[in-house]
């Protein structure tokens, strides 16, 4: 590299070893390998090494950390066993988060301004990590050598804070959270809608206890990441809250992402990375709900599944046949024989078994209603109905049949 002029000397780290810096040609092929833009790539860092450049030293030994590369064993092919052994145990062992494109040092987080000319007041993130690929798709990362005091770091997580407050207008002029506009995240729900997570990083170069540093900065921050308890289940609800995890540089580097070495802010233990970032414990209760709620609609399908083979059943033994061939009348044959509304055509091409025939309603007892003069009478002497002839009365009979008080009009009677 130092042929094709792509770095150049920087002077020793603190440990004594050699320190490269890019030149602004190595910069732009190294925008070229990671496909950024050249702005968003950051300064040469001439100057990281006349202060021994242990700050930027542990940077890249954190991404080292959490990338885990895994050497390439054909080019090692003609090195000495130890070291072919030694390559051999760093693939064997789990792998790291993201790719070297995942990972971007020293990103303005502002709570002023803009992205490119960030106000005052705002934070600047070490790592920010993007690898959704790994279930991590955002993460701000801190580091420290331990000259840092509890103090500062919960002024920075206050300034976090603020960052994941702001809210600016999208390109169809809807507000949403500043963060959402440059990096993709999955979207919150209406009862947990965290912020990204937080991880600091520790390296006990410096004269502070980490382990004291850590315990202070926990109680400071407590109302910046505390969850509220669920009421029936066990694990807390994270909305508007920032999730702090915290570990050393050296059980980072031995144990990688996969170790349970990453303590979370308000948890009894030490957990796994994706452990520490996540919940858990909501995330099984939540499988749990799910599972009952498919288990509770299983049941009502197969539920009605029975219920419609009941009905078909019952159905099937109503279903009518014909009473001269014996066949099953068809749904449609069958409903055609059941129309009963005027208009309707009747099923004529077969018959259906004689069924028994309403029982006429009795009519309620009293004298019969009276006869038109000159009517016939049903049931009389003269064979009663239809076909009754009238029955033609003379004046002697209408008076043998007279009543007291009956007024009779009678025809006049020539020559009487």
């Amino acid at each position: 590299m130092r042929t094709h002029r792509l770095v150049t000397t920087g002077g020793p780290t603190i440990a004594g070893e050699a320190l490269r810096h890019l030149t602004l040609k190595g910069l732009e092929a190294a925008a070229t390998e990671l496909r950024r833009p050249l702005s968003e790539m950051g300064a040469t860092a001439r100057g990281a090494g006349a202060a021994g450049a242990s700050h930027p030293m542990t940077v890249n030994k954190t991404v080292i950390g959490l990338l885990r590369p895994k050497p390439d064993l054909a080019k090692l092919a003609t090195d000495p066993p130890a070291v072919r052994a030694a390559a051999q145990a760093v693939v064997d062992a789990p792998g790291g988060v993201g790719s070297i494109g995942s990972y971007w040092p020293e990103v303005e987080l502002p709570v002023a301004g803009s992205w490119s000319t960030p106000g005052r007041g705002g934070a600047e993130a070490d790592i920010v990590l993007t690898a959704p690929q790994d279930t991590i798709p955002l993460l701000f990362v801190e580091v420290d050598n331990c000259h840092e005091t509890a103090e500062e770091f919960a002024d920075k997580l206050e300034k976090y804070a603020r960052f994941y407050r702001r809210k600016v207008k999208d390109t169809v002029g809807k507000a949403q959270p500043m963060w959402r506009t440059r990096w993709n995240t999955p979207p919150g729900t209406g009862l947990e809608n965290s912020y990204p997570p937080v991880l600091f990083v520790f390296n006990p170069l410096g004269a502070r206890n980490p382990e004291r540093t850590i315990a202070r900065l926990d109680a400071l921050t407590r109302h910046l990441w505390a969850g509220d308890k669920d009421y029936e289940e066990d694990f807390h609800h994270y909305d508007r809250k920032i999730p702090v995890i915290a570990t050393t540089l050296a059980d980072l580097r031995e144990h990688g992402p996969h170790g349970q070495v990453f303590r979370r802010f308000g948890r009894p233990g030490p957990q796994m990375l994706f452990d520490a970032i996540g919940s858990p414990r909501r995330q099984a209760a939540l499988e749990r709900h799910w599972a009952q709620q498919g288990a509770r609609e299983r049941e009502a399908q197969e539920r009605e599944r029975q219920e419609a083979e009941q009905r078909t059943v019952e159905r099937e033994a109503q279903r009518p046949a014909c009473a001269r061939c014996g066949t099953m009348f068809t749904d449609e044959r069958w409903k055609t024989a059941q129309a009963t509304d005027w208009g309707t055509p009747a099923d004529t091409t077969h018959a259906l078994r004689p069924v028994q025939a309403p029982r006429p309603r009795r009519r309620a007892a009293g004298p019969d209603p009276p006869t038109p003069f000159g009517a016939p009478r049903p049931g009389g002497p003269s064979g009663a109905g239809a076909d009754a002839r009238p029955v033609v009365l003379t004046s002697a009979d209408l008076r043998r049949r007279r009543r007291p008080g009956d007024l009779w009009l009678l025809p006049a009677v020539r020559g009487g």
